[in-house]
């Protein structure tokens, strides 16, 4: 069963969901949160990139850090060199990146409060309801 958002003093946390609609994990794990209860403020960050800081503050909240947020098999990670980067731990070299290159960023990033997941697979978003 899925569980259901806490009814905790958490409840008045927002959530908020990086979504790209084209991607099935990202619409499976929008549907999941609102199966749970949860109206997410949705970002089409294909759309609305987030900026420089923005990627930060969720790399922050996010176990793994920008390592965990940059896609890997995108031609930009090849063609900008951020394999090296990502192995010298360069961490802002990563985060300027996606910030640039939008399409760099692994989704859907989930976020409430000061905590954060990646919607891969779909059910690791129920961390966040409770």
């Amino acid at each position: 069963m899925l569980p259901r958002v806490s009814t905790t003093s958490k409840t008045s946390e927002t959530f908020v969901i990086w979504h790209n609609p084209r991607c099935s994990k990202s619409r499976q794990t929008l549907a999941r949160l609102e199966q749970a209860g949860v109206t997410p403020t949705v970002r089409r960050y294909l759309d609305d990139p987030p900026s420089a800081a923005e990627l930060r503050a969720a790399a922050r909240r996010l176990e793994g850090g920008a390592a965990a947020l940059i896609r890997r098999k995108e031609a930009e990670f090849k063609s900008l060199g951020l394999a090296d980067k990502l192995k010298a731990g360069d961490d802002e070299a990563l985060l300027e990146a996606m910030a640039t290159h939008p399409r760099l960023i692994e989704r859907p990033l989930v976020q409430r409060g000061e905590r954060a997941v990646l919607g891969r697979p779909p059910e690791s978003v129920d961390a966040l309801l409770t």
